[in-house]
C-alpha cells in the first residue's frame, strides 16, 4: 500500500466518521428542541432541526469540541412561526433559547 491510498483511506475515515457523528448531533439536537416545546406548551413545527454554524473551540477542561448549532421553528397560537436555537457542545446541550412568544393561559 503507498502512501496515497493510505492518505485517501485515513481520509475518508475521518469522513465518515465526521458524517457519523453529524448525524447523532442532529438527533441529540431534534430531541432537545422537541423536548423544549413540550415543556413551554408550544408546537414543535416541522419535526426537524436544521444545522447552521459549525465551530472548532475549546471547552472548559481545554479539550477540542466542535460547537453545532441548529435552528428550529416553533408556533404558540398556531399562526405565527417562532424560532429558536439548540447550542451542543460536543454531543452535549450547551443552551436552548427561543424567540419571546405569547402565554395562553
Amino acid at each position: 500500500m503507498d502512501i496515497t491510498s493510505l492518505l485517501f483511506l485515513l481520509l475518508l475515515t475521518a469522513f465518515g466518521w465526521f458524517w457519523f457523528d453529524s448525524l447523532r448531533a442532529l438527533e441529540v439536537a431534534r430531541d432537545a428542541g422537541k423536548r423544549s416545546c413540550n415543556n413551554a406548551n408550544v408546537q414543535f413545527l416541522d419535526d426537524t432541526v436544521a444545522g447552521i454554524a459549525l465551530a472548532l473551540v475549546r471547552s472548559v477542561s481545554g479539550r477540542r469540541l466542535l460547537r453545532r448549532t441548529y435552528r428550529f421553528e416553533f408556533s404558540d397560537t398556531g399562526d405565527t412561526r417562532l424560532e429558536g436555537r439548540v447550542i451542543l457542545l460536543g454531543d452535549k446541550i450547551e443552551s436552548v433559547t427561543m424567540e419571546p412568544y405569547r402565554m395562553l393561559s
